[in-house]
């Protein structure tokens, strides 16, 4: 009887050097998403924003839908959702159950869009999954120009916002007291927060995403608290996850996404089975 899975379909290293040759862009591309969406998921994780982020990437979806639909361009469909989503949730969803609440309400919305516009859609196939699961394995240069950019805008915001939105991010309250204003620096977040999701869902697709603005943080903060420690290992972690998912992409047929999402989720259960072990050794 012959295996339901031929695992030299699925990896196959022939060639191996001239496809690493020719998709520099990919690489390119997942270490710079692994590292911004890495430290702005130390916020997310500290905002308790895990569940905004599928909102808004679902937002951006149906905008990266809509302009497939419409002849548009992707990209700009793709941030333009996001940057609706991440505003309201940002005006609206100051509290954390009120959030929760708008969030729930998108979320459905959005993919309903997402769903409604590719349904329409009679172009090729591919378009309509890779906005799911994305298609790192195929930025061309101005994908490439596209992402460093809306990267670099991302990452100079943090840089500039990071002592404020740190203090506002643990102690809300304190931050106000001390003249923080909390609610542009929430703001100020939602809409980098909305970028950097709209670029991932371009690249790793929209129902994927948290795996490179949630996990990386969350296996972090599983090993430190310290205040350098936890973004430097969140980096760290989102380059590795991104990286090394089309690095085992180029070698397989399948889609880049479960790659990254695997490799994610091990640094995670690594990182939670390291907490355990000290925990126990700390009891003995």
């Amino acid at each position: 009887m012959s295996p339901l899975v031929d695992w030299g379909d699925v990896f196959s290293f022939q060639d191996y050097g001239q496809l690493l040759a020719l998709l520099s862009n990919s690489l390119i591309a997942g270490a710079v998403l692994g590292l911004v969406g890495g430290l702005t998921s130390v916020f997310v994780m500290q905002r308790d924003l895990a569940f905004a982020v599928h909102g808004v990437s679902e937002l951006s979806f149906a905008g990266a839908a809509a302009a497939l639909l419409f002849g548009g361009s992707v990209v700009a469909g793709s941030i333009g959702g996001a940057l609706v989503a991440a505003i309201l949730i940002g005006v609206l969803g100051s509290r954390a159950r009120e959030r929760n609440s708008i969030v729930g309400v998108l979320m459905p919305f959005g993919l309903g869009l997402g769903i409604l516009f590719l349904s329409l859609y009679d172009g090729r196939g591919a378009n309509r999954f890779g906005l799911l699961t994305g298609q790192i394995v195929s930025v061309s240069n101005p994908d490439l120009g596209w992402l460093i950019g809306m990267s670099l805008v991302v990452l100079l915001g943090l840089l500039l916002m990071w002592h404020p939105l740190r203090f506002d991010s643990l102690d809300p309250e304190s931050a106000a007291a001390r003249g923080v204003p909390v609610r542009t620096v929430s703001l100020l977040f939602m809409v980098l927060l909305g970028l950097i999701v709209a670029v991932s869902v371009h690249i790793i697709g929209a129902l994927l995403v948290m795996a490179l603005l949630v996990t990386p943080a969350a296996a972090a903060m599983r090993l430190t608290a310290g205040p350098v420690a936890v973004p430097v290992l969140a980096a760290l972690f989102g380059v590795v996850a991104a990286v090394g998912g089309i690095l085992l992409a180029l070698a397989g047929t399948l889609p880049v996404s479960p790659y990254i999402t695997t490799i994610s989720f091990l640094i995670y259960g690594g990182c939670w089975a390291v907490q355990r072990v000290r925990g126990r050794v700390r009891r003995t």
